[in-house]
């Protein structure tokens, strides 16, 4: 098998208060291009969409650029940047702190078919 897309053409944008979701779906891998601007804030953009008390989707992700905090349900903290690789597991909200946009490329497929959309 090969599987080729471009992110340029995604087959699927969500968007939401201060952001967006860009995704492209593949056999075995969603791959999901968010953008956040400043002032987006999880709890106060996704939470509403959600239905849940923080986001329950688990992420593997790659900070293009601007900088977002992240808080753990057990308030447990950290801060990613351009260039930084992470891991962050269901339970836990994050807001922009920078003043340029928070690009995050998520490799974990579950954001790109479960972020940003009602669980009703």
């Amino acid at each position: 098998m090969l599987e080729i897309k471009a992110v340029e053409k995604p087959d699927e944008r969500r968007d939401f208060p201060r952001g967006h979701l860009e995704a492209v779906h593949m056999t075995g891998l969603d791959f999901a291009v968010g953008t956040f601007e400043p002032g987006w804030k999880w709890s106060e953009s996704v939470a509403p969409i959600a239905g849940t008390d923080s986001c329950q989707v688990h992420h593997n992700g790659y900070c293009v650029s601007g900088r977002m905090r992240l808080r753990m349900d057990d308030g447990a903290e950290q801060e990613v940047g351009p260039g930084d690789v992470f891991v962050v597991s269901p339970g836990h909200d994050a807001w922009v702190v920078s003043d340029e946009p928070c690009v995050v490329y998520d490799f974990a497929g579950q954001m790109a078919t479960d972020y940003a959309k009602s669980k009703g």
